[in-house]
């Protein structure tokens, strides 16, 4: 999709533009404007507060209420948006003005022209909220409708430098743009995303920032012997794949693997799953396009880290040369896998990789999926469950709310681990029961993680995919998270080892 273009402007308020964006905060005693929107209220002799509340503005979160100038600027509209209730400080949150800025944008569509006094607030905030808020998956469609708005003037906040500021926008936007690319690939229907072009797009991306590429075809994978990666594949006409994206930062302290599952589509294989909803496994490679997205945006933003990206990519199929319950594999490394569920795929395919991935000795590991229907019922769809070495996860799961990203740290309990004991094999796929569902899974994958590797996984099942209607700076469909959890820890690493 074309995306807004963004500058940094002062607060001159006199450039023509089809709008002006200023927040509202949701007070006890009605909507109060935020500081940033001093400008434009002085614009309007001191009365926008009053206009606003004749025209019903309350404040609410991602409430847009529009008012006409009359000729006190040169924009035509005021866009009021609602940033909700202040924190217990009485602040602002970045949270708040991404989402605001979100609803603005969508608001927006088709606009030539913006000027938003959010971004004096938060600046990254602010322009990560535009560029995701405006975003459209339109490619599949006849009638594309209204466009993004062109551009998007943000006010410089009045503290930092001209530099400083060029510098957070560069960055936003990059994160931006990193997410937007996760978007696309989970929206990409599975006709024309499956492993081969899957890897094939991956491929191109990484080489387009310089990154190293290597791309294991099913030959290859037997030679080697991934027997996950090829067991949940061999049910398909299209085989699969494990694709390494490697960049290589200038002076490089830490190694960092990334791990995301790639099934491009999951019917359940043999344990088939029920016909509703299954429209939304094109969704289940959400994991892999986050990891694709965010090693080419740690070449654009030249963290100091080496960073590979591990990819296992596979379409779950049933069919005559599908693996089936009762199977025995062979997996990367040697250990063996009794399968009693081809449902629980993610974990066959994550394997491989992550016993791959640790023979390369990152310092951390951080792997992404959407792994377990049993995420959505412990945390519902909207916030994803960190699993992993205690301190590192805690760490990640940290940082992930701190973006924005909804994000809670869960335990690995050792009662679990026996339940996954098999009769034939070194460790069955599932337990022989539903509790814990996410937690046994974080316990299976654990198996592969080499000894002093500190790892997190991180299971996205319903942040990934959104099946409603848009809301602050999210679309319907691929929402692209965890990419920006990723981004902010490899900045953590780098910054703090």
């Amino acid at each position: 999709m074309t995306a807004p273009k963004l500058a940094i402007t002062d607060s001159d308020l006199t450039a023509t533009a089809d709008a002006v964006v200023v927040g509202v905060l949701q007070g006890p005693d009605g909507p109060a404007l935020v500081s940033s929107a001093e400008a434009v209220n002085a614009a309007f002799d001191g009365t926008l507060l009053d206009v606003l509340g004749a025209l019903g503005a309350s404040g609410k979160a991602e409430e847009v209420v529009a008012v006409p100038t009359m000729g006190k600027l040169a924009a035509p509209l005021v866009l009021a948006v609602g940033l909700g209730k202040p924190d217990a400080d009485g602040a602002v949150t970045e949270e708040q003005v991404r989402r605001s800025s979100g609803a603005a944008a969508r608001v927006l569509a088709g606009k030539k022209r913006a000027v938003t006094t959010l971004s004096a607030l938060h600046l990254a905030a602010a322009a990560e909220g535009t560029l995701l808020g405006a975003y459209t998956f339109t490619a599949y469609k006849s009638a594309k409708g209204d466009g993004p708005v062109a551009r998007v003037d943000l006010v410089a906040p009045a503290e930092g430098t001209t530099r400083a500021h060029r510098a957070t926008l560069k960055a936003a936007t990059a994160i931006a743009e990193a997410v937007t690319t996760a978007r696309d690939l989970v929206n990409t229907p599975p006709n024309d995303l499956y492993p081969a072009s899957f890897a094939e797009r991956a491929a191109a991306l990484a080489k387009g920032e310089g990154l190293e590429v290597e791309v294991l075809d099913e030959k290859a994978l037997r030679k080697q012997g991934f027997g996950g990666i090829l067991g949940v594949g061999g049910g398909s006409a299209r085989p699969p794949r494990l694709v390494r994206l490697t960049y290589r930062g200038p002076k490089a302290a830490k190694k960092v693997a990334l791990v995301g599952k790639g099934i491009t589509f999951d019917t359940g294989g043999i344990s088939i799953k029920p016909a509703a909803g299954m429209d939304e496994m094109t969704s289940d490679m959400s994991g892999a396009a986050a990891v694709v997205a965010t090693v080419v945006l740690a070449a654009k933003l030249k963290y100091p880290l080496e960073v590979t990206a591990w990819v296992p990519m596979a379409e779950n199929m049933p069919s005559g040369s599908a693996y089936r319950p009762g199977d025995v594999l062979s997996m990367y490394g040697g250990k063996t896998v009794e399968v009693l569920n081809t449902d629980a795929e993610g974990r066959l395919i994550l394997s491989d990789a992550i016993a791959r991935a640790c023979e390369e000795n990152p310092d951390y590991l951080v792997e992404t999926s959407t792994l377990t229907g049993a995420q959505v019922v412990a945390l519902g769809k909207r916030t994803a469950g960190v699993m992993g070495t205690d301190e590192f996860r805690d760490r990640v799961a940290a940082l992930g709310r701190a973006v924005g990203e909804q994000a809670w740290a869960m335990p690995l309990p050792e009662e679990l681990r026996g339940d996954l004991d098999s009769r034939v094999a070194d460790l069955a796929n599932v337990t022989g029961h539903r509790w814990g569902g996410m937690l046994a899974a974080g316990l299976f994958l654990r198996e592969f993680v080499a000894e002093g590797v500190q790892w997190a996984h991180i299971d996205v099942a319903g942040p990934a995919y959104h099946t409603g209607g848009p809301y602050g700076y999210t679309a319907k469909g691929g929402t692209g998270v965890p990419v920006r959890t990723l981004a902010a820890v490899l900045a953590d690493i780098a910054a703090n080892g």
